[in-house]
């Protein structure tokens, strides 16, 4: 029983809710690697089935930051420091801010506000690729990290501003990876410094993250004989029906 070892001793899930969890990263990070389709926002939904949202941004936070780690390190000689220092300038305040609102804030409204946002980045406009100087960069910095404090993954908000930058391929992706490195990680300090036991957490968020990277392997192997069309539409709608199974569950929550 995986519950009985030590290693996961401290999360409070059962057996068949880890090995979830695990597939789960495996199987979003699969499905990026060969639609890439947004499976930071797929395995949010699907982790807050299980998990408090004060628990499920940190953790998901920690097995986003090895992703974009690893990708900012390999491509680190595209990077554009200029967009960094500013947005990490925002990324400061905003993380301050949004830990003030995240530990006053009861699950249930995180949760209704979680939910909302996942429909939106489904069934909303796609956003527009901004350009913009330092001041520009470092108020997207802010609000986006504001924002991830408790909704976790903003990365396409970010991504149109990185986009606005450059139209070199290599740079977006360096840029945008770092980018995430920058929020996720000071996201993972201000959690810890709040109070949050990663310790209880990192064997399952090794896996995760191991799981993960597998996922990104093999995805494109796995899943390119399916019909893209056919495989967007039914992830939308399973995506859809996680969020509004989440909504109504945290509404019935605060009523």
């Amino acid at each position: 029983m995986l519950e009985s070892l030590p290693f996961f001793s401290g999360t409070g899930l059962s057996d068949w809710i880890i090995i979830g969890l695990i597939l789960a990263s495996y199987c979003t990070s699969a499905f990026t690697a060969a639609f890439g389709i947004g499976g930071g926002v797929a395995l949010l939904a699907l982790m807050s089935t299980f998990v408090p949202v004060a628990t499920l941004i940190p953790v998901h936070g920690v097995v986003q930051l090895g992703s974009n780690l690893g990708r900012a390190h390999h491509l680190r000689s595209y990077i554009l420091w200029p967009f960094l220092l500013a947005f990490l300038i925002g990324t400061i305040i905003g993380t301050a801010i949004g830990t003030q609102i995240v530990v006053s804030l009861p699950d249930a409204v995180l949760k209704v506000c979680l939910a909302l946002f996942i429909l939106y980045v489904i069934w909303g406009p796609k956003p527009k690729k901004t350009k913009g100087g330092p001041m520009m960069i470092a108020l997207v910095g802010g609000l986006t990290s504001l924002g991830a404090m408790f909704l976790g993954a903003t990365g396409p908000l970010v991504a149109a501003v990185v986009g606005g930058q450059t139209s070199d391929r290599q740079r977006v992706v360096a840029t945008h990876a770092s980018a995430m490195t920058i929020q996720h990680g000071l996201k993972i300090i201000a959690f810890g410094l709040v109070g949050f036991a990663y310790q209880s957490w990192l064997a399952l968020i090794a896996c995760m993250i191991i799981s993960g990277y597998l996922g990104t392997l093999t995805g494109a192997k796995l899943l390119h004989r399916m019909d893209e069309k056919l495989f967007r539409h039914l992830f939308k709608v399973i995506l859809t029906a996680l969020a509004l199974f989440m909504l109504m569950k945290a509404i019935g929550d605060l009523f």
